[in-house]
């Protein structure tokens, strides 16, 4: 294990990617803990300690903490997010023919629509950025303790610019790490807000089992249902269909090509962790809404509904993370294509003739698979939040964060996996054009 570790660093290449990552993450939660001047952060700090669980506790931990500080980074990538799934929405929807015109021109227009959603992106922060500001200003606080030292005109104009700017700062930070650095640039920023809160949860639950709030058996059977849940999600996130493709023996010249057998794989949860982001992003925009008048009695009850996470929340919760399974794989895997480039290139699932029929195979395969890989991922982010109420844990306790954690360090060793495996192939031909240099000059 040190040996892997110590070739990842081998490669300038590799390094640089490494340290470029590294080095965005830092600055990220640099920014995530500076304060907006002007707002009490212990009375919001107490706020967000008295409603643990709910929409408020997703948004914080998704800002890596920055929303219980308010600072610079509040609102995180949710924007950003907001704005690729309505792109996403549109285009599959096919409402604007000039989307679908533009997701068909290559790389230009891939440039086109990266430029559309971050023009969307800076909308919505500006939008939110508002709300978020209106809703800490007229915010009720018992003890009528103000959270805004001075309310004015001038706290609303820089306060919203800031969060604005932090965001759309974010937002090419994550880009930046996903075209230079290893990994997904957002799921990494937000991989890296909630593992900077797992020391303090971990100290946390040390002194409440020394405090005698938590008995020994119960903290044995969180430590339990911990290990399970990843166990269980590192069984997923790896899981596969593997669909056999045989190609057809050809003769050119004296030459007999093909006959060899393959498979197609299909991961069980295609979509990993992006569903549960997008879920928690769309649920995300009622509260939004409510940050516009936080005092009047529908914004209360929408808020108390939110935070309270009652049944009909949770089901609600888990219907989202479903559709966006379904709706990444409808994106992401088209069986038509796949079906007519196994044709082309002579392969063939036996039983099924190519064309058509394979299409309808493969997709019949996609949509069972991808049910039970939902209905998991849905398990994962509801059962936790309903077993930590049932027996009253006195701590923040989610699933999804760790789907999050775990999915992400998935994704990434995998990337890290496949540039170890291209940088031994690319020493393998130099080594190779070396030794044909080396019998052309001797002849």
């Amino acid at each position: 294990m040190i040996d892997k570790f110590s070739e990842l660093f081998d490669s300038p290449e590799l390094r640089r990617k490494i340290l470029f990552s590294l080095g965005a993450i830092a600055v990220f939660r640099i920014g995530a803990a500076i304060p907006i001047p002007g707002v009490n952060g212990e009375a919001l700090s107490a706020i967000f300690n008295a409603q643990r669980g709910g929409i408020l506790s997703f948004l914080n931990i998704f800002s890596g903490g920055a929303l219980s500080r308010f600072s610079i980074f509040s609102m995180g990538v949710m924007p950003y997010i907001n704005a690729s799934i309505i792109m996403s929405l549109l285009q599959g929807a096919h409402v604007f023919p000039y989307l679908d015109r533009l997701h068909k021109e290559g790389e230009l227009g891939r440039r086109k629509l990266n430029s559309l959603t971050r023009y969307l992106t800076l909308f919505l922060a500006s939008f939110q950025s508002f709300g978020l500001t209106l809703m800490i200003s007229k915010f009720p606080i018992p003890g009528n303790v103000p959270l805004v030292s001075d309310p004015s005109w001038g706290f609303y104009v820089v306060t919203v610019l800031t969060l604005t700017a932090g965001t759309i700062f974010v937002m090419w930070l994550g880009e930046q790490i996903t075209e230079q650095g290893i990994g997904n640039g957002v799921s990494l920023l937000i991989f890296a807000g909630i593992v900077d809160q797992i020391p303090g949860a971990a100290i946390n639950f040390i002194k409440l089992i020394q405090a005698e709030e938590i008995g020994l058996l119960m903290a044995l059977a969180i430590a339990a249902m911990l290990l399970g849940i990843i166990l269980s999600v590192v069984w997923v996130e790896t899981a596969q269909r593997k669909i056999p493709v045989q190609y057809a023996k050809r003769v050119v010249g004296r030459k007999m090509y093909g006959g060899a057998q393959s498979y197609l794989p299909l991961k069980v949860d295609q979509s990993g962790v992006i569903a549960v982001i997008f879920a928690v992003s769309l649920l995300a925009v009622p509260m939004t809404v409510v940050q516009f008048a936080p005092t009047s009695p529908w914004a209360q009850k929408m808020a108390e509904f939110l935070n309270s996470g009652n049944w009909i929340y949770e089901l609600f919760y888990a219907g989202l993370i479903v559709f966006f399974c379904y709706f990444y794989n409808s994106v992401s895997i088209n069986p038509v294509d796949l079906a007519e480039n196994m044709k082309k290139s002579g392969g063939f699932i036996p039983g099924y003739r190519p064309g058509e029929p394979t299409s309808k195979y493969i997709e019949w395969v996609l949509e069972r698979i991808t049910l039970g890989g939902a209905l998991f991922v849905a398990a994962i982010c509801v059962l936790p939040d309903v077993a930590r109420r049932q027996v009253n844990i006195p701590f923040y306790f989610g699933g999804t964060a760790l789907l999050i954690v775990v999915g992400v360090a998935l994704d990434t060793m995998g990337q890290l996996e496949a540039q170890l495996i291209m940088r031994h192939y690319e020493g393998f031909l130099k080594k190779g054009r070396l030794r044909q240099r080396w019998f052309n000059v001797g002849t």
